[in-house]
């Protein structure tokens, strides 16, 4: 049941697909992505949303090797961390070698993934890929990466809707940043806090991941309070790795 209170902008019963528990849903803020909490878990819109893509796209996910780059302390992060055998979760620390561990987080770099070809079933990133400098070599990474049947299910927030996609921030060949609009960030679980918002992605995202790695992405639109998905920017996104790539001679 949907109510409002005097104390909350949003108030209701329901079922949290991260705690898996009957729970309350709440926000204090108009904002609901970031606020529209459960009171259990203390998840957000969007973990929930990936939570419920991830187990109707890949029963057994428990199972799968799981890599998530810049896992958060709540939500999705921690369900993963603590049901998956074989998640692995990645930071890019500075001074660190790639591929190592540091505090028991290994060291990548999106645009230079350490992974073996076809190692990954899943790539998970939340509200990481509006912060690559170069998205067109991420996207490729990750695809050599995943292994055939994998999945890269993602969270990035698709201010641009309809129009085109927009470049704010890159790095020119002496790795200083340029900025093309007025500096943009958004919170980050390590370093200063804060993490530079490099590009603002539309829905032509598909298009440019197709043209980068030659795979296809689908949009997920959840709009459900009784599961708490209701927020600004709530997509899920899921590139697949197809199972075998189809030659002519087979056809």
């Amino acid at each position: 049941m949907l109510f409002k209170h005097k104390k909350y902008i949003i108030e209701n019963i329901g079922y949290c697909p991260i705690c898996e528990t009957k729970t309350k849903f709440f926000s204090k803020e108009e904002w609901l992505r970031d606020h529209y909490l459960c009171s259990i878990c203390r998840s957000i819109p969007r973990e929930r949303a990936l939570m419920e893509i991830l187990k109707n796209n890949y029963p057994g996910w428990e199972k799968a090797v799981i890599h998530e780059t810049s896992p958060g302390n709540r939500g999705a992060s921690v369900r993963l961390r603590n049901e998956c055998g074989k998640y692995i979760p990645s930071q890019h620390f500075d001074n660190v070698p790639l591929g190592t561990t540091d505090n028991g987080i290994r060291c990548e770099n999106l645009e230079l993934l350490t992974f073996e070809d076809d190692s990954i079933d899943i790539h998970i990133s939340q509200d990481v890929m509006e912060h690559v400098f170069n998205p067109l070599k991420a996207f490729s990474e990750i695809a050599r990466t995943l292994a055939p049947g994998g999945m890269h299910i993602f969270t990035v927030p698709l201010v641009n809707k309809w129009n085109p996609s927009k470049r704010r921030a890159k790095k020119d060949d002496e790795n200083n940043v340029i900025h093309l609009l007025e500096p943009s960030y958004h919170g980050n679980p390590i370093g200063d806090g804060r993490s530079l918002v490099t590009i603002d992605w539309g829905f032509d995202i598909c298009e440019f991941i197709l043209q980068s790695c030659g795979l296809f992405t689908q949009i997920f639109y959840i709009d459900d309070v009784g599961k708490g998905i209701r927020a600004e920017y709530i997509e899920v996104l899921v590139t697949y790795k197809p199972v075998e790539i189809l030659s002519a001679a087979k056809l």
